[in-house]
């Protein structure tokens, strides 16, 4: 039996190895050559601890004071960014034919500029719980909005990976912005330029493209999309403008599309949930669906009391 379930086992492998051998993109053997999502997103968290030194702390080290535990939390975080920056950099066509030593160097260089952004960053966020706390009513201190709520949670992993793509950083911080994601439900590409006072409601089911631009002061509800009117051109369309700009104090409700990279939305305007825009809307509009009508389908055996309707309601008609 256990002769025969070896034999079984050998022929497989064969077979895989003839198939790993034709040279498609599955085949290719990248191990070394890519980045280790793991660490990437341990980078992430451990960079929290950096941008709020108050509420999180890494139960890796013991130390006594702050000063302390951020010198060895950056000492991590530039080891290791450092070290997966230099291996992702050869994605990037102007490093293709560096050498390692080239790369490595690049990489130091990089990493140490991302970390001199780290206070514009804080700067903003601290912007951003401002506009979570007065803009919800829900929230009952800001230390619940830092803790628990996935809005800033995914603004803050879309801080620290756009700082990166800035930088010319590939993969990186795709890795960080899909784990938020994943975590979150909020998809926001690490390309998207947001403002300061940047507020997501609830966020389930935002989408927010590559080259969408943000202003100040934006309130965004779950299921709102910021996209591209059309991706058939596929990879000629790489590098243009294809999703929406948003100007300040723009407010925009749940369920609403906003599409296309000629469409602005001018500053102080109401978008109304479920709304379809693809095209731009001037300063100061309120924009919203025409209320549907509602219509009732009764069962024979509907009692007539259940069946009674307000006349003067004229949302409803019975069908």
């Amino acid at each position: 039996m256990a002769n025969d379930i070896d034999t079984k086992i050998g022929g497989i492998v064969d077979m895989l190895m003839e198939d790993y051998a034709k040279g498609r993109v599955i085949d290719e053997n990248k191990i070394y050559a890519y980045p280790e999502k793991d660490v990437v997103i341990d980078i992430l968290e451990k960079l929290k601890v950096v941008i709020y030194p108050g509420y999180y702390r890494n139960t890796n080290y013991r130390t006594y004071t702050v000063r302390n535990n951020i010198s060895i939390l950056l000492e991590d975080i530039i080891y290791n960014l450092q070290k997966q920056t230099a291996i992702v950099l050869r994605y990037a066509p102007k490093y293709e034919n560096c050498s390692q030593n080239e790369l490595a160097e690049e990489a130091e260089r990089i990493t140490f500029e991302f970390l001199e952004k780290i206070p514009k960053i804080r700067e903003y966020i601290e912007t951003d719980i401002q506009a979570f706390y007065d803009g919800d009513p829900a929230s009952y201190n800001k230390d619940e909005i830092i803790c628990t709520y996935p809005g800033l949670y995914a603004i803050f992993s879309n801080r620290i990976a756009h700082e990166l793509f800035l930088l010319g950083v590939p993969l990186i911080p795709r890795i960080m912005t899909e784990h938020a994601h994943s975590l979150t439900g909020i998809d926001i590409h690490p390309g998207t330029t947001i403002g300061k006072y940047f507020f997501i409601d609830h966020g389930t089911g935002i989408v927010i493209g590559e080259t969408t631009e943000i202003g100040n002061n934006v309130k965004i509800y779950q299921g709102v999309t910021l996209g591209a009117l059309s991706t058939r051109g596929g990879q000629n369309l790489r590098g243009k403008k294809r999703h929406p700009t948003i100007h300040d104090n723009v407010t925009i409700y749940s369920g609403a599309s906003i599409l296309g990279g000629d469409t602005v939305i001018g500053k102080n305007v109401v978008i109304g949930g479920n709304a379809f825009i693809t095209g731009s809307i001037p300063e100061g509009a309120k924009v919203s669906v025409k209320s549907q009508e509602l219509m009732f389908r009764y069962d024979a055996n509907t009692p007539p009391r259940t069946r009674e309707i307000d006349p003067e309601d004229t949302c409803f008609r019975k069908i």
